[in-house]
Formats: structure tokens, sequence, C-alpha cells
């Protein structure tokens, strides 16, 4: 959601004619509804666009100036200043010059003068209406490629670890490989082995973690497509997230076994796909890096939802409980706010949970993590409320 402060888009009206009276009518007749600050030449309207850029959302000029006329300013200011809305007053209505300020200077209008009251006034209330929907969906645009750069940036990280897998494990079997004697069976390739099953269960780790990279770029691709218009809005339910986690997850050796769900209480998830679900791989992935070398180590995945309020408000909650060492207070008050880490050491840059607040909070809830020093970590994904 945008914040309040950036829909505060400039509303000033910069009207040019280089008639003193002129300005001076047009100050006091449309000053009662509207932000006016006149200029008497092209140069000094230009002087002000550079100085004072950020106050302004609409340029109305007169076409017969001295010096420069009006449609060579419409054409600098469609240049240099093109989200200001553009208007033009002249007595001169000739074809060419409607055509030309269309054309050259986008003009949104050409008034004719003497400037009639009603006519003009409804200009400059179209023209302010007209700058707030582009402002408005110029901050949307921005908006949304930000969020584009940050996932697919966060999507490349979690790629990243993976992919760097499968190569590993790929090379060591590579490695293993002696070139056969000139005795050698033909047809069969021979590789060496510390311990029986040891490449067999190098393949098989590298081709879980393609499954998983997989599963992140189908899951990309989806969301791509339902973004077309026309498309039916994606539904998923929070059971079968966690099911589809559990299904696809790289997990390591038996780490597996360790992992455990619960569904409570099942509900619709809120938001796209595609991002939540990284949120839930980030999770996991957090904290079975707590649970290496954690004796009897177990991660709980639970769905449900709170007791309805008094007004049949309902909070649905996805809740992961760890036993591992648990995070030092220090870290546990920063995490979701600053890219802080304990595994920095191991690649760690503390993005990830300010990623995963960032989603949750455009999908109307928040990250809670609960944790005490040797005695696990709780981190509860809340979701946007129900009501019965």
């Amino acid at each position: 959601m945008l914040a309040p402060e950036s829909l505060q888009e400039p509303r000033a009206i910069l009207f040019v004619d280089d008639e003193a009276t002129s300005r001076k009518w047009f100050a006091r007749a449309f000053g009662d509804e509207f932000t006016i600050v006149t200029a008497g030449g092209a140069g000094e309207a230009l002087a002000l666009l550079s100085q004072r850029e950020h106050e302004f959302a609409v340029l109305m000029t007169d076409y017969r100036m001295p010096e420069r006329d009006g449609m060579k300013l419409l054409r600098t200011v469609q240049r240099e200043h093109r989200h200001l809305i553009r208007l033009l007053a002249t007595a001169y209505a000739e074809k060419d010059v409607a055509i030309a300020a269309v054309n050259q200077g986008k003009v949104l209008r050409i008034l004719e003068k003497p400037l009639d009251d009603t006519l003009t006034r409804e200009a400059l209330r179209e023209a302010l209406a007209l700058h707030r929907a582009q402002s408005f969906e110029r901050a949307l645009n921005e908006g949304r490629v930000s969020a584009l750069r940050e996932t697919l940036g966060f999507l490349a990280h979690e790629l990243n670890t993976p992919l760097g897998t499968i190569r590993g494990f790929v090379g060591s079997v590579a490695d293993r490989y002696q070139a056969p004697g000139p005795d050698g069976p033909a047809g069969v390739a021979q590789f060496s082995e510390d311990r029986p099953g040891q490449l067999v269960g190098a393949l098989q780790r590298a081709g879980r973690a393609a499954l998983y990279c997989q599963s992140l770029v189908s899951t990309f691709v989806q969301s791509a497509r339902d973004a077309y218009p026309g498309a039916l809005p994606q539904t998923v339910n929070a059971s079968g997230l966690v099911a589809a986690l559990l299904d696809e997850f790289p997990f390591e050796e038996n780490e597996h076994t360790c992992v455990s769900s619960r569904i409570e209480a099942d509900f619709q998830l809120p938001g796209r796909r595609d991002l939540l679900y990284l949120v839930l791989c980030t999770v996991t992935k957090n904290a079975l890096l707590a649970l290496r070398g954690q004796p009897g180590a177990s991660l709980c995945l639970e769905v449900g939802q709170d007791a309805a309020d008094a007004d049949g408000v309902r909070r649905p909650w996805m809740r992961f409980a760890d036993n591992g060492p648990g995070i030092p207070p220090d870290v546990l008050a920063r995490l979701t706010h600053e890219p802080v880490t304990t595994r920095a050491d191991s690649g760690g840059n503390g993005m990830g949970l300010m990623f995963c607040q960032r989603v949750m909070q455009a999908a109307g809830g928040a990250i809670q993590i609960q944790s005490q020093l040797g005695q696990g970590t709780t981190v509860t994904l809340y979701f946007k409320p129900l009501v019965s």
C-alpha cells in the first residue's frame, strides 16, 4: 500500500502571459479555487519550473508572446517537464496552431481568448484530475517495479543455493570417474566411492535441489500468467501451500524426518502464491539451518485460526516451531527491521526476514517471532482477519 505522503501531488497552476492585466485577471478569477502562480514569459516560466517543478501540476500558456511563443514553451515543457498537464490559450485559433499544439505540445485543451470563466474553470479541474490520476498510476508503477526488482533479487538468491548444491554434487560425481583400463567392459562407466551408495545419494540430493528450483520457477511463471487481464485470481489454501512445501523443499539427508505438520483449521490465503511460497521456504530454511547438529531436532508446521472475537473476527495463522538453540535477544529485536544475520560466515545477509515481513504486510498480515536461548524459536505468520 502506498504511504499517504506519496500521494501528496503538486496542485499549483502556472499561468504564462506577457500581458500583466491578463495575469492579474487570471489569478483573481481562479485563485478562489486553485493555487495560481503567474509568469510574464517563457523564460520566466522555465526558470520557475527548474526551481519549483514539484509544486506545479498544470501549465497554461498564451500563444502569442514576444521572445518565445507559447508553442515553443509547450514543446520545451513536453520534453523537460513531461508530467505537467498542458493547456493553451490563444486568440488566434487557426487550424495549424491547434494541430501543432496537440501534436507537438501534447496539450489537453485549447482555450480561446478572451477566456470564458466557466469553460476555463472546467478545463483547470479536468487538468488537475488528470494529473492526480497520472501521478497515482506512476506511483503504483514505481511500487510494482520496486517490488518486482526486490522479488526477483530474492528469487535469484533462493535459486543460487540449490543450484550451487546441484553443481557441487554433479562435480563430485564427475571427479570420481575412473577411466576404464584396456580390459575394461565396454559401455560401463566406473566411479570410486568412500562408502557404498555415496554417489547415488549425491545424485538424489542434486535431483531434489533441481526439483525445488523447478517449483520456484514454475510458481512465478504461473503468477505471470495470472497477471494478465481476464485471468482468474489465484486461490490457494494454507494446507495446500504447506503440502507443496513439504513435497518440493530440498531437504538435506534426514532433515525431512524431523519436520511434521498439523492442520487445525484451514483457510484461504490472500496475496500472491509465489511470494507466500517464498516466505514459507525462507522460514523453513532458517529453522533447518538452526537445527543442524541439534540432537532430537524437530520442526512443526501448524495451520490454524484464533477463536472468533465478539465481532466474529478470526485471525488465521501459520506457525513454524522448532526446538533449536534459539535467537539471542539483541538479534531477535532487530530481525524483521534490519538486515541482521547470525549466519554471515555462511553467506547469510539478513534480508530474508525483511523480505518476508514486507510480503506479509502487503497481504494484510505480519510476522511474529518468539525465541529463548536454548528453548527454540517460533515464527508465526498472521494473515488478514476473517469475518464469520
